[in-house]
């Protein structure tokens, strides 16, 4: 009985510290934690508007606009985390940022 005592609290602790070790490691770099989920959430966002992007001359203005919504939630989450972190998406990123300007050149062209 207090063998499985003991071998309950080292799993309890092993746990904790497998939770506690990459918050830690996140706030020493300077990112908050939030920032960081916000940041996981909008890198598949980013994949899905990477191949909406390919297509944006065939949008309809709702669709631009949905867009152009979408896309600054992702610029503001990537822009709270460091670029190293996210270089391998920059590729998806640039896609994205051009056709957000050229969304945004023919919606001011336009009015």
């Amino acid at each position: 009985m207090e063998l499985m005592m003991i071998l309950i609290y080292i799993l309890i602790f092993v746990i904790v510290t497998l939770v506690v070790l990459p918050i830690m490691q996140l706030k020493i770099s300077g990112i908050k934690v939030k920032d960081f989920w916000t940041f996981i959430e909008a890198n598949q966002l980013l994949d899905q508007l990477y191949e909406f992007s390919k297509k944006y001359e065939k949008m309809s203005i709702q669709e631009q606009v949905i867009f152009l919504t979408e896309a600054e939630k992702v610029f503001d989450a990537f822009d709270k985390i460091p670029p190293m972190i996210w270089e391998d998406e920059y590729t998806k990123y640039a896609e994205v940022l051009n056709t957000y300007k050229n969304i945004k050149v023919l919606r001011w062209a336009s009015n």
